[in-house]
This record gives structure tokens, sequence and C-alpha cells, in this order.
């Protein structure tokens, strides 16, 4: 607490020491960077990258029914969220079948980490705050950018809304109310302050509460004529709370940086599997979740061809496990973990002509693991990336090349530690336009990536496994992007199409050692997978006054174990993967009245590497409904939304025995003022 107390007076003490003539354009905006290109519509990045590269605006996210970051995230093409239900359950994101722990999440352009479990538990971010979301398939096109960010085989990138200001305001922001079904409250405050002509600044809230109570249908056998009864979820109560606060300083024409301070704090219960007849299963266990960063940015540009920018962060988490009813001799687990990061980068970019840019970036990351555990090693991880990178650009041909090298090195206060590993990671793209009155373009990516072994995967007690290889996966892509240019009635139309092949070898798997009670993770485990990504969005004028806004997603995947012929799963499809999925959408506007549905939809899929039929799960679709209408106040546009989730009420299963609730129902309440 007196680090976070610290960090308020140091973005206070900024804010008054900070100039105050800097002039309103951003680096980009005022010396006109070839390096990215500066487009009106989002849509027209989608269609000129050179890998798969999808982005939802505030406005499509509202179209949605999301409340969290998970709920959104799951109409993006190739995605699988593994879901373990209600508000408070676990959810990671897997990007083409290669798992949550080669898919980065970053925020405001800054990587998040986990070097316990490897992976990020998207369900904790809100929505409340977000100006966009964007997914990367192999990288993004930007180069000019941390070394941190071309390390994962893809990344989901949260971007949020910087304050802006029209005409002599100084002072706007937002106001929500949100209530729900299963005791769901949920209040949020944003506010943007003008604080000099050089300085703005936010800060953001919400809390949210839910009771996670909701009723679901307890099949007892796999049958039509098998038994049933009607049970009620328990111990599924979340109680959390969000503090965020940024300022953004323009020091000069060629200067800018920002500093965030982000606060978040959750309590949990864990309802754990549902049972056959032993429905009260409430074991009691709780999981308590602090976490806080610090972070900042600075980007200068020297002259035209000559642009430095660098990143710093420390974050800080806490995670407290507690299992009342564990049948050992203390009656009870308790586990306490501290992870503490310490993390630089420096990137300079250099434009060698119109057409032709590079770019060099070193990052330095420091990660220690603390538990309460006796005899724990307390590991610190020292990761160093280097890349270099080139970018041309020209009207027909955008085309990018990078190479990476990865060197850790490993050290434990108690015990023996890790292997320290070094890695290279190659990636070539490209996109070519072949007609030159048409928007349609041609694409194609190769990237070469890994995944590091994580703290548990190396330190776990009889588990780990000290000199673990990386998990290595290689990404081919071909595909295709048409856009159309505005017209009447049809005002915008994007088309993506990508077939891919992925390869994951040395993959981590947990392997029993002679006995059933001792497992240890080894690199056994290989999978082939192969897929294809559909995308079309479109807006449509259907009046002067009314606008259809529709889109559809489709992906099917074939991820197949490839790591032992003589094995009974060999040649089965990877648990959780469905071979077909996708999403749809549509919002209906009418002035100030909008009407929106959105569906959710998934084949079968196998809850077990051995696809038997006693572990096949039911395909499930999941359609909402919302109507919103806005009034122009004195006050500000004031905002009401009514929303209806789940409208068909099943309780299907993302995982299985963890049932997903039935149908529900929000209000919201908002002011812009």
């Amino acid at each position: 607490m007196r680090f976070l107390i610290q960090s308020v007076c140091l973005l206070a003490l900024i804010a008054c020491i900070a100039p105050a003539d800097v002039a309103a354009q951003s680096v980009s905006d005022t010396i006109g960077l070839p390096e990215v290109v500066v487009t009106e519509r989002f849509s027209d990045r989608e269609i000129r990258s050179t890998a798969p590269h999808h982005i939802l605006t505030a406005d499509q996210i509202g179209q949605l029914n999301a409340l969290q970051l998970s709920d959104a995230v799951k109409h993006l093409p190739g995605v699988t969220i593994r879901d373990y239900g209600g508000i408070g359950g676990l959810k990671t994101i897997s990007v083409r079948s290669l798992g949550a722990h080669h898919t980065a999440v970053s925020y405001n352009g800054i990587p998040l980490a986990d070097q316990q479990t490897g992976q990020i538990d998207i369900g904790r971010f809100s929505l409340d705050n977000v100006e966009r979301l964007t997914l990367h398939n192999g990288e993004d096109d930007r180069i000019f950018r941390p070394a941190r960010t071309f390390a994962a085989a893809s990344a989901l990138e949260i971007t949020t809304a910087a304050p802006r200001f029209t005409g002599n305001s100084r002072v706007n922001g937002k106001a929500t109310l949100r209530g729900g079904s299963f005791g769901l409250i949920n209040p949020s405050l944003l506010l943007n302050g003008k604080l000099s002509e050089r300085v703005s600044a936010t800060l953001s809230g919400e809390w949210m509460s839910s009771r996670g109570d909701y009723p679901y249908l307890l099949r007892y056998g796999p049958s039509a004529g098998d038994s049933t009864s009607m049970e009620r979820r328990i111990n599924g109560d979340v109680n959390k709370g969000r503090l965020e606060s940024s300022l953004h300083a323009r020091f000069s024409d060629h200067s800018r940086g920002d500093l965030r301070l982000y606060y978040y704090h959750s309590e949990r219960g864990l309802p754990g599997a549902t049972i056959y007849y032993n429905t009260l299963h409430d074991s009691g266990q709780r999981l308590w979740d602090r976490s806080f960063f610090l972070q900042g940015h600075f980007e200068h540009a020297f002259s035209r061809r000559w642009e430095l920018q660098a990143h710093g962060k420390y974050q800080r988490t806490y995670l407290r496990y507690l299992d009342p009813s564990y049948l050992g001799a203390e009656g009870m687990i308790e586990d306490i973990f501290t992870q503490q990061e310490r993390y630089g980068s420096l990137s300079a970019l250099y434009r060698a002509f119109n057409n032709l840019s590079f770019s060099a970036s070193a990052d330095l990351i420091s990660a220690t693991l603390h538990a309460n555990r006796k005899g724990f090693v307390t590991p610190t991880r020292l990761t160093s990336h280097t890349v270099v990178a080139a970018k041309w650009v020209s009207e027909r041909l955008l085309a990018t090349a990078s190479l990476l090298h990865t060197q850790t090195f490993e050290s434990a206060e108690n015990g023996m530690a890790g292997t320290n590993r070094r890695r290279l990671s190659p990636y070539l793209s490209a996109s070519y336009k072949p007609l030159q009155g048409r928007d349609l373009r041609l694409r194609a990516f190769y990237k070469k990536s890994f995944r590091l072994p994580t703290f548990n995967d190396l330190y776990y007690p009889q588990v780990g496994v000290r000199n673990l290889l990386p998990e290595d996966a290689q990404q081919f892509n071909i595909g295709l992007t048409l856009g159309r240019s505005p017209g009447t009635p049809l005002k915008q139309l994007t088309l993506t199409a990508d077939l891919f092949h992925n390869r994951v070898d040395n993959k981590i798997v947990a392997y029993p050692t002679g006995n059933l009670h001792q497992w240890a993770m080894i690199n056994v485990g290989r999978v082939i997978i192969n897929g294809a990504d559909l995308s079309l969005e479109s807006v449509t004028s259907l009046t002067e006054k009314m606008m259809l806004h529709a889109g559809v997603n489709y992906s099917w995947q074939s991820a197949l174990d490839r790591t032992d012929p003589q094995q009974v799963n060999y040649g089965h499809q990877l648990p959780y993967t469905p071979r077909h999925s996708g999403s749809a959408h549509a919002a209906l506007e009418f002035r100030e009245l909008q009407f929106a549905y959105a569906l959710i939809w998934s084949g079968a899929r196998f809850s077990n590497g051995y696809n038997d039929a006693e572990y096949r799960m039911k395909g499930y679709a999941d359609h909402s409904l919302s109507l919103q209408k806005s009034f122009s106040t004195r006050r500000g546009t004031l905002t009401l939304i009514g929303e209806a989730l789940n409208l068909a009420g099943r309780n299907y299963e993302i995982v299985r025995n963890y049932p997903m609730p039935g149908r529900s129902y929000r209000i919201t309440l908002s002011i812009h003022y």
C-alpha cells in the first residue's frame, strides 16, 4: 500500500512540473511517419495487413453484449476461450489451437506477464474504458515497438481510451451503473481532465459484485432418458474492483510520453466441477487476487529519419488460494504466491528511404516468484530480448521481416535453478495488391516462435523438471483480403480469408514416472494444426436515417496429436478444440435507437485427448439481444441499455462439468458528460 501511495504522489508531481505549451499533434501526426499507414477506418488496416489482424472498436464491442474482455474476444476468428463459467471463473485465450501459453496479452503496448503459470486470466479485464481490442496472428506490421512484443505466436492488444477534448472543454467523462441477474451490481466512473495545454490525465475505477448462484440442469448420464435435476451453483460469488490513472504529456512537436498506474483486486469462490448425486459440493475454496503495475512510455523524434522510444514497467501480483476442506495432516491448504517483475525497453527507428525503414529494440526483464511454502526455491528469471526488423511500404506491396534473439538466465535462492536457454525467432510476411483499381490483396507469413517453461513447469514440488526445453512453434499462413470503397447503400465491406498450418514441437506435458502418484513435466508432445478462418464485416445504409452493421466469422481447425504412433490418442483432436466454430452479430441503428443481436456457436469437442464417445461434448449456440436508447440532456448524453443473454436458456459447457449460466438479463444506465 505504501508503494501504491508513493506512485500516486509521483503521478501528481509529474502533472505539476510538466511544461505547459506543447502543440496538440502527436509525433506521428507531426512528421508524417511512412512507417505506419494512417487511415480513417480501422477496417483499412485489416485489409492492408500482411498477417491476420482483427480489430474491435468500442462501438463494435457495444454491439456484442459483452461485459468482460473474454465476452468480446469470443467473436474473433480462430479464438478459443476456455471458460470455467460465471463472472468469476477463469478465462484463458488460445489462438489457432496453439494454447494460452503462446498468446501474449498486452495493455497499452506493454505485455502483461505471469511467469508462474504462463497464461493470463482475461476474465479480470473490464471493457468499461477500452477503446480498442486488436488480435494479431503472427506479428503486427508496426516494427517500431518493444522487442518483447515480437516473441509470442499471437497477441491480444488492449488499448484504453485516451483523453480527448472539444472546444474549450477541460473536463469530461462517463458514469455507469449496471445491474443484472444473479445479484450483479457494477458501478464505474471515468474522468478525463485537461491539466494544461501540454498535460491531460484520466482517472477511472469500477466495482463489481455478483452472487454467481445461477441455476443449472444436472444430467445423470449421456442418454436422453437419463435422470436430471435442477440445481444451483454454489460458492460462485465474486467481488472485485479496479482503479486506474494515467498522465499524457506532449512536451514538444517531437516528444510525447505517458505514465499509467493500475490496481486490481478480487475475492471469489471456486465452485468446482458438478458431481453426480452430490450437489452440495461447496468446499469453501477461495481465491484472492491483487495486481498492481506502474508503466511508462516516452517517444522522441530527432529528425524525420530517426526516432527513439523507451518503455518501463514495475509489476507486482499477489495470489492466495485457500481450501479449508483438504483431507490432510494440516486439515487445509493455503498457498500464497507473490510475483515481482521489472521491465525496461529501448527501441530505435530509422527511415532509410520513403518506402524502407529499419528498427532495433532491446528489452530486459527480471521476474521473481515468492511463496509461503517451506523450502520453496524462490526462482528468478532474467530475460533478454533483442530484435532487428525491416519494413517496405508501397502502394501495392507491404513486406516485413524480423529476427528476435532471446536469452534467459535462471537462478534460485534455495535448491537448483533451471537451465539457461537461448532462441532465435525469425519472421517474414508480405501483402501484395495485384489489381490497380481493386482493393484486393494477397498475403502470407511465416513465423518461428517458442514459449519458455513456466515457474510451475520447472519448480512445482515433485513435478517440476529443471532442464525442460522451450516449446517450439512454427506458423505458416496464406490468405486474401478484400475491401470495397464507400458507396450507396453499401458503405463498407471487408472480407478476409486465411489458410494456416501450425506445428508445435517439444510440447510440455505432465507424464507419469512409473508411479501414478508422481508425475513430471517433460518434452514429449508434438501437434500438427491445419485450419481456415473467414471473416466478413459490412455497413449498409438502409435509409437516410437507418444503418445496419453486420458481421460473421467462421473457423475450421484440425488440431491433431502427433506425439507417439503407439499411443491410443495418436491422430486425435486436441481437448476442447472444436473443428467448427463461429460467431455473428448485427446492429440496426435508427437515430438514437439501436437494436443488436449476437451469436456465439461451437461444434462438438472432446474433453480428453482420447476422442472416445465418453468424452464427447455437444456443440452449443448462445444468442443474445440488446436494445439501446440515447437521450440528449443538459448534463450530457444519457444512454439506457437492456440486454437478454443466452436466450435459449441452456446451461452449455465450455469445460466439462462447469456449466455456463442460462438465460439472464442486464440493465445499464450511463451518462457521458
